[in-house]
């Protein structure tokens, strides 16, 4: 509890703190700022955009390195652990490079929104991919051929019989990817241009108010986005206790 303490909770308390110097009412202001409120707004939608690809892609591409063998197999299974070792000020300035004003592929996207997703997606796609792999792996195929010799087709098989059982750790992928989304920084401020209104999200805001020395409303944005990080996530929680009821 003491390491709990000073690693986590203390930290967390200094931030609630120092949102509320201003009382309810400079609270409320700070975090209704119309500015605030649209950085906000982007994160979650973006960071709810990235997670809903990354159930989808993350899954097949878990499903094809547990049952597929192909030439160079080992390569993708390490590739796709990158994202975590990369600094993510680099990986900003890699996506920069590659799709931004001098795009050797001819495709600029920076400064947009579809930049905030393309850049959380790079930092995401292990999670789900990490999360699935090992629980597909471990999976009894008995079950499946059960399901085929009773004539259940491919996609009924796997409707009934595989998703279930990964959906716990599509789940926890879900959530490791959405926290990650909404607390993304290194490789959004360098691609997105950081327009207010358009392309700014919220750890940009509330490092922009750091730097304009207004601390009081940085650390009001960040409790919000906290709150509203915590709440999605138990959320998660709660489908996934929901869908495993039957287990216990």
């Amino acid at each position: 509890m003491i390491y709990l303490s000073l690693i986590v909770l203390i930290p967390l308390a200094a931030v609630l703190w120092q949102s509320a110097k201003g009382g309810a009412g400079g609270f409320l202001q700070q975090v209704s700022n119309p500015e605030a409120i649209a950085a906000l707004r982007l994160t979650l939608l973006a960071s709810l955009v990235v997670v809903l690809i990354n159930v989808v892609s993350g899954t097949l591409i878990a499903w094809v390195l547990v049952r597929d063998s192909f030439r160079g197999k080992g390569f993708v299974n390490a590739l796709i652990d990158l994202p975590f070792a990369l600094p993510t000020i680099v990986a900003g300035l890699t996506l920069l490079a590659l799709y931004g004003p001098k795009s050797p592929l001819g495709l600029n996207i920076a400064y947009t929104k579809a930049a905030i997703i393309m850049a959380l997606l790079f930092v995401t796609l292990p999670f789900v991919i990490r999360a699935v792999q090992p629980v597909l792996a471990e999976l009894d195929h008995e079950m499946e051929e059960a399901a085929y010799s009773l004539g259940a087709s491919p996609i009924a098989s796997f409707r009934r019989v595989i998703l279930p059982n990964l959906l716990p750790a599509i789940l926890s992928g879900t959530a490791l990817s959405f926290a990650r989304s909404v607390g993304e920084f290194g490789s959004i401020v360098l691609i997105t241009g950081n327009v207010p209104f358009k392309t700014e999200v919220a750890s940009v805001y509330i490092y922009g108010q750091i730097q304009s020395d207004n601390v009081s409303g940085a650390a009001a944005v960040s409790v919000l986005l906290l709150v509203i990080s915590l709440l999605i996530l138990l959320a998660i929680s709660g489908l996934n206790r929901w869908g495993t009821r039957h287990d216990r």
